[in-house]
């Protein structure tokens, strides 16, 4: 990749309707960092996050991923780049009709990486990959908790082995305790293989825990992109609200007395 980012938005403008989302974003995001998205309701992260996969499409500017942009060159080019990025949705967004063993293969079928006995055997390392058991993989997602339905829904998102990895509000709904053994989760991932990850979240704890930099979407731009303790010296009414309130305050205070 020569130095370049990961992921590189130029110049992003996202209309709905008469409604400007975001005015000329820019955003980069280097190997190996752990990228939190935060911002107020409305603000367009999970709209960001859905640009930078090729889900939806900005009204202007440029989504450059690996060095090259998102729809550059043929369909095999194209099919190559998305191999290289998996994506945990909200509420995990399993396929409710299929298996966990058969939603975690899904991908790996739909592009021919494997097929029979090694389809099983890469199906029951993913599992491994997020804690759970060989046998999870014949349970339905409706006999899953919300904890496990992360976890499978993680094991998907790694299927292809991708380099970067992005999460779209990966604790909600989760108890403290399953969210924190999820952060757990994605920090040791983060680190056994090298991951890049970006992470949609409203949550301080999650951030604090996870992020190596938060990048701060407000005024329809990133107005700051750097490690939690200078972020915290930001003088903006957004970031003042959301990490100084009582909620960010004590989340702050915890991970002081964690570290």
């Amino acid at each position: 990749m020569n130095g370049l980012p990961v992921v590189s938005l130029r110049g992003i403008v996202t209309r709905f309707g008469s409604n400007l989302v975001h005015d000329g974003l820019d955003l980069d995001i280097v190997v190996g960092d752990i990228v939190a998205l935060v911002g107020g309701s409305g603000s367009g992260k999970t709209t960001l996050l859905r640009h930078i996969i090729g889900l939806t499409r900005p009204a202007g500017g440029e989504v450059r991923l690996f060095g090259e942009g998102l729809r550059d060159g043929s369909i095999h080019d194209r099919i190559a780049r998305q191999r290289r990025f998996g994506v945990l949705f909200q509420q995990g967004a399993l396929f409710s009709a299929l298996s966990v063993g058969e939603n975690i293969a899904f991908p790996l079928k739909e592009l021919g990486v494997a097929t029979g006995a090694e389809l099983r055997d890469l199906v029951a390392l993913k599992l491994a990959m997020v804690e759970m058991e060989p046998k999870h993989a014949f349970l339905m997602p409706a006999e899953l908790s919300g904890g496990m339905i992360k976890r499978a829904a993680l094991a998907r998102a790694l299927a292809l082995e991708p380099e970067l990895l992005l999460l779209d509000e990966p604790t909600a709904g989760l108890d403290p305790d399953r969210s924190a053994a999820f952060v757990r989760l994605i920090r040791s991932l983060h680190r056994e293989l090298g991951l890049t990850v970006v992470l949609v979240t409203h949550d301080v704890d999650t951030l604090a825990a996870l992020a190596t930099k938060i990048a701060v979407l407000a005024d329809r731009r990133i107005v700051s992109l750097a490690p939690l303790e200078e972020t915290l010296q930001v003088d903006h009414p957004f970031i003042q609200r959301f990490f100084l309130g009582e909620h960010g305050r004590n989340a702050l205070s915890r991970r002081n007395r964690n570290h």
